[in-house]
């Protein structure tokens, strides 16, 4: 297998390939190790399939698959084929961004073009018999970037001002932002109320899991009668 996707289509095949195994094996096939412990296992679904898909980017700025452009999101979806959580896109830049257009902005380069892949992710199945659902290749509709851009304004504007700590989980209506940390030692500067520098945590801006509800609903849920993904038999 190449490095790297050199098209969508060869990304999809490969993706497709891997749908109805379960993470165990995909994992052992590539030589990864997947925690025991289940509360440790955040971000590592998604960096086992950057690595048996390809993915270049690792922790740049950009689209995980860069010469093709698409971004990678694995979903943890419960029995019902619903999303589990949010959606982390990127971190928000606190800093540099004044009069930055969502043209050129990271979050939309990310949500241009995305694979997603549906993650089984029933709490009793423990992490390495959890199977990779089909992935879908979408992009955004024009009146989804229409509630993406009028979000990521609105919630860039506030960061400009100053108004950090006014951001709230009511903010955005597909979009949101949200504190991005291990821990309270981990921070970076940002602009204060009165225009000063402070300290604060870093953020992330997040898809809400009803946004990405339905997104699956569009193009799985309708063709199941609202019983689900339709989970590939293969399992290893």
């Amino acid at each position: 297998m190449p490095a790297a996707p050199r098209s969508e289509t060869e990304l999809i095949q490969w993706a497709l390939a891997l749908a109805g195994r379960t993470l165990g094996a995909v994992a052992e096939e590539v030589g990864a190790s997947l925690p025991r412990d289940q509360r440790r296992a955040k971000g590592k679904v998604g960096e086992l399939l950057e690595l048996a898909l390809g993915a270049s980017a690792g922790s740049l700025p950009e689209p995980d698959f860069q010469a093709i452009g698409v971004e990678l999101k694995t979903i943890p979806v419960d029995a019902r084929g619903c999303p589990r959580e949010t959606t982390y896109v990127c971190t928000v830049p606190l800093l540099g961004h004044t009069g930055e257009a969502w043209e050129m902005s990271l979050v939309r380069r990310k949500l241009a073009r995305v694979l997603w892949v549906p993650i089984e992710a029933d709490p009793d199945i423990c992490l390495e018999s959890r199977r990779i659902g089909t992935p879908l290749l979408w992009s955004p509709t024009a009146g989804q970037e229409l509630v993406l851009r009028r979000d990521w304004e609105e919630l860039m504007q506030m960061v400009s001002l100053g108004e950090l700590d006014r951001i709230s989980a009511r903010h955005g209506e597909y979009l949101q932002i949200r504190p991005k940390a291990a821990s309270g030692s981990s921070l970076r500067e940002a602009i204060g109320s009165e225009g000063e520098r402070i300290q604060t945590l870093p953020r992330g801006f997040y898809l809400r899991s009803g946004f990405t509800r339905q997104i699956l609903a569009q193009h799985y849920l309708q063709e199941t009668a609202g019983h689900g993904l339709n989970w590939p038999r293969k399992s290893t």
